[in-house]
């Protein structure tokens, strides 16, 4: 095998390791498809749920909510103009969407700073960390999906000045992560049997 075709394997190779699947699972609608296609979602979720007491219907409803299930999900850019790119509308990064500043909170307090906000495990175990501190600062129970939801997208601080109250908007997504939470958790039962 020639020199140059040694290293054109090798940089496919290379390449095909280091690509992460971000794309999100085929059935969004229902739990049991989701796992069954992606089961470290479900390691990654139950590792977290025993850690941190955030049930994975929870977890997988704000996942959903803030990106999907792409691990790579970003911000839309904003435009100046309607053409000019003026950066992202902010720095919410991967399946949990954390910001880079709680995201930095997080690794110095918990995760460490080899944690990566596209890997699931890392993701839930931040979604984790903080909605534990929702519970621990602000008595949100654990397993109450729309006002963790609050608490997560208008942060610790906004939650508690009611912030969120003006949002019809907000308000209208957060009853949704909770319905979605109580199908998930419904269809996670149903699955565990079969």
């Amino acid at each position: 095998m020639s020199r140059s075709l040694r290293t054109l394997a090798l940089l496919v190779f290379v390449a095909a390791c280091g690509s992460g699947n971000f794309s999100a699972p085929r059935n969004l609608d229902n739990a049991c498809a989701i796992v069954a296609q992606r089961p470290a979602y479900l390691r990654a979720m139950k590792s977290t749920e025993s850690k941190w007491g955030i049930p994975v219907s929870v977890q997988m409803a704000t996942i959903y909510q803030e990106s999907k299930f792409i691990g790579n999900a970003r911000t839309p850019y904003r435009f100046s103009l309607g053409v000019i790119p003026m950066g992202r509308q902010s720095s919410a990064y991967g399946y949990a969407q954390a910001l880079d500043a709680t995201w930095d909170e997080y690794r110095n307090e918990e995760g460490g700073w080899g944690a990566k906000r596209d890997r699931i495990r890392d993701a839930t175990d931040f979604m984790g960390w903080y909605m534990n501190q929702s519970h621990e600062d602000l008595g949100i129970p654990k397993d109450d999906a729309r006002l963790q939801y609050l608490a997560y997208h208008e942060g610790r601080t906004g939650f508690a000045r009611g912030s969120y109250k003006s949002k019809s908007w907000l308000m209208r997504v957060a009853n949704e992560v909770g319905e979605r939470a109580r199908t998930y958790e419904a269809q996670l039962r149903s699955c565990r049997k079969s």
